[in-house]
């Protein structure tokens, strides 16, 4: 590999002329110094690309609903699954162990997963979500309104970081992609190389819709200049660089969405339970060792600061010092038994013992390492120097003054840590708001009191923190994972944004609208059936129509039941539901809320589903819940209860035969007033059974 470099735009791969070879980057093997490829957009017109996602890609993405595309990800996910040795072979090249390219390639392949999951779970299949209950704006129910999300109709740019080319890519593409925006990858250049790896695969595979992903291998220095309104720009790296791109016109005035996840000076606390000895000391000492030699340390959730009782800070130096001695073993990543390999560049090497020098000069005592070139081992099995490598070793410094702005404000981002001591939680919190705003916190400790006061005094400069203890250490993914289902993100130096988070991930790439309008203009809107528009009772029932048959506002308006003392007595003495408001007139009738003995709630919905349920087989296969229910008016022996249950949402499966039919249940008495209301979710046959 070691030619130039590819991008994938306007649905082609593309590569600069010969005459852009002078100007190209050379990419290099992080351990060897090899050169792997060389990087140039010279001659790329990067306009024409993004113009290409904003109507290809657009019109591509928008003819799927969201559970079409949720079903993409998830064989996106398995066609690079199945290739991923390929992925784990380059990643080698930029440093990458073997367990930090699992982090960085099977975390990315599970971001896929994860939203294809939560997209088919928690979306509808349809192209509109909506965003809380409906709102009542007329005493008749005539005029409503309601909040709905749709797509932006731009591009989302994702400008990514060295340390994780896969996961960083990936990790931004999936909530895009199910959110139906096209997305324009730019990978860092010294590990872009295993981005345009993936990205390939994806492209081989046939799955991208038209326009829905791109690739740009190298620099884009005008990149915005071309945004544009409904356009969102998500940006991993440095918060200087971060700063920079948001003062853009283009942001300021031009409605272009920006988002960041910058770098942070993570902290770590140990709780004043959890000395030496205690699961959690044990536990805290494992984490950061692991967090100061996962990627070479090149995460911008990896401990920075380890803030410790004072009078463990000692122990804890100790204890790190013996398991980095006994378990870390740095080296080319293809030699057997290294556990931490290079950083990802030589520049990058320079740049973390630059940070170190001033860390020590602001009053750090290197106490763990050393900034000399280390002794590694090599790809030929054999242990020496590498001076073409980015070879550095783990370094803990330890801070006297707590007080040290350096401390709280310079990253060198690599295998480095600093340790303090503090005297009192409060004195702990404060030291972690002193990093001005963080990723991620985490805390070791057994004790609830602790765990409550650091939370109360950490939680607003964190998007993130992790309590540690013996219960949850075996299963604990760690300080420095972020996961797919929670945010990703923080306050202040941290970016001020999020990534990641489930469906809220989704939610960033689409625009939330208020519609006002009409039951029936609100049903047409949304897919979702709304009270007071058209319905359909009587004719035939619905529980005899398919899924291809059945039709938004389908309803059954039942017959009238009357309830009798008796009923209400069998049932509390066959349920075992004898609370006294069902079974004691005198006490029933000193309750505020009953006029005396009542009926028991959940006899109304048993009865509501034999007034409106057809028994016979049919395309309905299974009831499987209720939502939402509420029980309104109280309802006494010799009141009537009436039933109509109405079509309101259809949600065919993308890869079953069957979907889900949620129906609007409402109960009333003989004098109209609503009783109950309720949703009943049943799943139905997309066809009707054949004859037999």
């Amino acid at each position: 590999m070691t030619e130039m470099l590819p991008s994938y735009v306007n649905g082609e791969w593309w590569t600069p002329d010969a005459s852009a070879e002078g100007a190209a980057t050379e990419v290099r093997d992080a351990s060897t110094g090899e050169v792997v490829a060389r990087v140039s957009t010279e001659g790329l017109d990067l306009g024409a690309a993004l113009e290409y996602a904003r109507t290809v890609g657009q019109a591509s993405l928008g003819a799927l609903t969201f559970h079409q595309r949720a079903v993409l990800l998830k064989q996106m996910a398995l066609v690079l699954t199945e290739r991923k040795a390929e992925l784990y072979a380059l990643s080698s090249r930029t440093g990458a162990t073997k367990q930090d390219s699992w982090v960085d390639i099977d975390g990315g392949i599970g971001v896929l997963f994860t939203f294809s999951g939560k997209g088919r779970r928690e979306m509808p299949n349809a192209r509109v979500y909506l965003d809380g209950a409906v709102e009542n704006l007329s005493k008749d129910g005539s005029f409503l309104g309601r909040h709905i999300y749709t797509r932006l109709p731009g591009v989302a740019v994702q400008i990514n970081a060295f340390n994780f080319p896969v996961w960083g890519s990936l990790e931004k593409f999936a909530p895009a992609f199910l959110a139906g925006m096209p997305t324009v990858v730019k990978p860092a250049t010294p590990t872009g190389y295993l981005a345009e790896a993936f990205v390939r695969i994806l492209a081989e595979s046939g799955l991208l819709p038209e326009g829905s992903l791109q690739l740009v291998s190298g620099s884009v220095p005008t990149l915005f200049d071309h945004l544009r309104l409904g356009d969102l720009v998500a940006f991993t790296g440095s918060a200087s660089t971060a700063e920079r791109l948001r003062a853009h016109d283009a942001v300021q005035t031009g409605g272009v969405r920006f988002t960041s996840e910058t770098d942070s000076i993570n902290a770590s606390v140990l709780g004043t339970d959890a000395v030496a000895g205690t699961p959690e000391f044990d536990a805290y000492v494992k984490q950061l060792v692991v967090e100061m030699t996962t990627k070479a340390g090149q995460k911008c959730t990896a401990i920075r600061r380890a803030i410790v009782p004072e009078g463990s800070v000692d122990a804890v130096i100790d204890a790190v010092r013996a398991r980095i001695a006994e378990r870390v073993v740095v080296g080319d990543p293809r030699a057997e038994g290294v556990t931490m390999g290079p950083l990802a560049s030589t520049a990058q090497r320079d740049e973390v013992l630059r940070q170190v020098g001033r860390l020590t000069a602001a009053g750090g005592e290197l106490v763990i390492g050393s900034t000399d070139a280390p002794t590694v081992a090599l790809a030929d099995g054999s242990t020496g120097a590498a001076p073409d490598g980015a070879f550095v070793a783990p370094m803990l410094l330890r801070f006297a003054d707590a007080a040290s702005p350096a401390l709280h404000e310079v990253e060198a981002f690599g295998p480095v840590s600093s340790i303090v001591g503090y005297g009192s939680l409060a004195e702990a919190s404060a030291l972690v708001a002193r990093g001005g705003g963080s990723l991620v916190t985490s805390v070791a400790t057994h004790d609830p009191e602790v765990a409550v006061e650091l939370a109360s005094g950490i939680a607003a400069y964190n998007g993130r923190v992790l309590f540690l203890d013996r219960d949850d250490a075996r299963s604990s993914t760690g300080h420095g994972s972020p996961l797919p289902n929670l945010v990703h993100g923080g306050p202040g130096r941290a970016g001020g944004g999020e990534e990641l988070g489930g469906i809220r991930a989704v939610l960033h790439h689409m625009q939330r609208t208020a519609v006002q309008g009409s039951p029936e203009m609100l049903t047409a809107l949304t897919g979702v059936w709304h009270a007071g528009a058209a319905s359909q009772p009587g004719g035939e029932h619905p529980f005899r129509k398919s899924l291809a048959e059945l039709r938004l506002g389908d309803q059954v308006v039942s017959g009238s039941r009357t309830v009798t003392l008796d009923d209400i007595e069998t049932f509390a003495n066959f349920t075992g539901d004898t609370f006294y408001a069902h079974m004691d007139e005198e006490a029933a009738a000193a309750n505020p809320f009953f006029p005396g003995r009542v009926a028991h709630g959940y006899l109304l919905v048993s009865w509501a589903a034999g007034l409106f349920v057809d028994a016979a087989p049919g395309p309905v296969l299974a009831n499987y819940g209720l939502e939402n229910l509420r029980f309104v008016t109280p309802v006494s022996p010799g009141d009537a209860i009436r039933v109509e249950l109405t079509a309101k949402q259809i949600t065919p499966r993308e890869t079953d035969e069957y979907g889900e039919v949620r129906w609007d249940a409402v109960l009333r008495n003989q004098n109209d007033e609503l009783v109950a209301s309720y949703d009943v979710l049943t799943l139905v046959a997309k066809e009707q059974a054949p004859a037999a």
